[in-house]
């Protein structure tokens, strides 16, 4: 059996978010589905437990997985987990801030892994055409998308606006009832 010493500190991280969490150490052992001298054991830090005890027993407590495991020396913090590991054991935060923090976090994570790889992908594929291709991006970035012809898609569309309701009139020019017989005119040339 090990000895406290070797084992990282997650037996006492589990009691404080028990206490925190007002539930007793049988309510938890019955809602982690373990028995509850095994559950006093590590607590005390006489056990370690696995990571498929951890992973229920972060359930029942409503922390996040990772921060349990980094805990208990399964994962290191290479990933960012110190922060979830934070928020778990911030005594002023409720459980359900504490689970809303965390998923937020990990949340903007995920966002800015698939906005990095979007990232690389647009560089490899810019990287892979040829000069002339690549500056037509860049123009697209920077006017936006274009039609086959290459004409901006908000001209084209401005001249089919101006095209089916005719050339616009002066301000003031042009009352209501003319603009409704020259609509009506434009729709008989074209049928």
């Amino acid at each position: 059996m090990a000895t406290p010493k070797d084992l990282p500190d997650v037996g006492g991280f589990i009691r404080d978010l028990r206490r925190n969490a007002k539930i007793s150490l049988r309510q938890l052992a019955e809602q982690a589905g373990v028995s509850n001298p095994y559950l006093s054991q590590i607590e005390r830090g006489l056990r370690k437990p696995s990571a498929e005890v951890l992973q229920q027993l972060a359930s029942a407590l409503r922390v996040s997985t990772p921060a349990m495991y980094l805990r208990a020396g399964l994962l290191d913090d290479k990933e960012g987990h110190g922060v979830l590991a934070a928020i778990a054991v911030d005594a002023d935060l409720t459980m359900a801030q504490k689970q809303s923090l965390s998923q937020i976090y990990e949340t903007f994570r995920r966002e800015n892994t698939r906005l990095a790889e979007a990232e690389t992908a647009q560089a490899d594929q810019a990287a892979d055409q040829p000069a002339s291709q690549a500056a037509d991006l860049a123009n697209v970035a920077a006017t936006g998308p274009t039609t086959v012809g290459g004409t901006p898609t908000e001209a084209v569309l401005e001249s089919v606006a101006v095209t089916e309701a005719g050339t616009a009139p002066a301000p003031g020019s042009t009352s209501i009832p003319q603009k409704k017989k020259a609509a009506e005119a434009a729709e008989e040339e074209t049928s």
